[in-house]
């Protein structure tokens, strides 16, 4: 098979695809006629050298993908051979085929396309077990969203929404703020004008910064507030007000998604799967996506990526 094959640490250009060994379903996998595969911010880690997969997960990048079952390994249980799916990797993604465990597989919700379906997985798995079932948002709480036109932030949103809670976003430009609130945001705060801190009050903020954020975060959570932590491009290192946290009887809590073992994904995946799909078969949460790229020009979607324009999802597809 095809595959896209990192070279050497660097910039899109070391992207390239190149013919590999095929993968075989060893026990409890299934085998996946990859359709499309979702680009992340992860990938681009990977690419530059700053994050390798966890021991075992393919070198190929690629956190999601969607396509068709092909072969099935033993002890499979749900799955067989031509069902239309769609899955959360530790790597392997950007190819023709893909092995996953079936714990971390999910069959393609109606009204969604096999190419929309690979923007799901991800931004899926992160939002409901960080919002839901780590900060436990309630309806009527206020959700604070940093990076509310990515792929994460437009899923947040309207999952959000969905479950009945007031949501803001911080994002950077009239365009992105304006497709926030058609996706039903209440509220959209440019961060280069405006000091989100001092403009909003939040029982839940998920946020992709990090260090930068932390004083202002823990300035804007309500009394009992949560503040869950999922990225670092702010930086690794901040300082902490314990006693401002203290008063407020908050929280902090900082998780990732791709080094957790196959049970506790799976149990996320069944979340999803219960909780969320039916949402996305109604259409009250749909994939947004941004551009789909073909496979084999995959430095063009990491160009896209690292751009920072994009809304919603960058894909690729064979």
């Amino acid at each position: 098979m095809h595959a896209i094959v990192v070279s050497r640490p660097g910039g899109p250009e070391v992207l390239e695809w190149r013919e590999v060994p095929d993968p075989r379903p060893t026990r409890g996998e299934v085998l996946i006629e990859v359709t499309a595969a979702g680009v992340n911010r992860a990938d681009l880690m990977q690419r530059q050298g700053l994050y390798p997969p966890p021991p075992g997960a393919s070198e190929i990048p690629g956190l999601e993908c969607s396509g068709v079952i092909s072969e099935v390994g033993e002890d499979v249980e749900g799955f067989a051979p031509g069902d239309q799916v769609c899955a959360l990797l530790a790597g392997g993604g950007y190819a023709e085929k893909v092995a996953v465990p079936w714990e971390q597989v999910l069959r393609v919700p109606s009204g969604v396309t096999p190419v929309e379906a690979a923007a799901l997985p991800e931004v899926a798995c992160t939002v409901w077990s960080n919002v839901f079932m780590v900060a436990r948002l309630r309806r009527g709480e206020t959700l604070l969203v940093h990076g509310g036109a990515s792929g994460i932030g437009t899923f947040a949103v309207q999952l959000g929404k969905a479950f009945g809670s007031r949501v803001v976003v911080t994002v950077g430009s009239a365009e992105k703020a304006a497709r926030c609130l058609e996706l039903g945001a209440d509220e959209a705060i440019n961060y280069r004008e405006t000091d989100f801190a001092e403009k909003v009050k939040a029982d839940v903020i998920l946020d992709i910064i990090g260090a930068k954020y932390l004083g202002k975060n823990v300035s804007a959570l309500n009394t009992g507030g949560r503040l869950v932590v999922i990225g670092l491009q702010g930086g690794i290192q901040g300082e902490l007000n314990l006693g401002a946290l203290l008063a407020k009887r908050a929280s902090i809590h900082a998780t990732a998604l791709r080094s957790r073992p196959v049970p506790e994904k799976g149990v996320i995946v069944r979340g999803v799967g219960e909780n969320v799909w039916p949402l996305v078969s109604a259409g009250a949460v749909r994939p947004i996506v941004h551009a789909v790229v073909p496979m084999a020009e995959a430095a063009e979607a990491h160009r896209i990526l690292e751009s920072g324009q994009h809304i919603g999802k960058v894909l690729l597809a064979r």
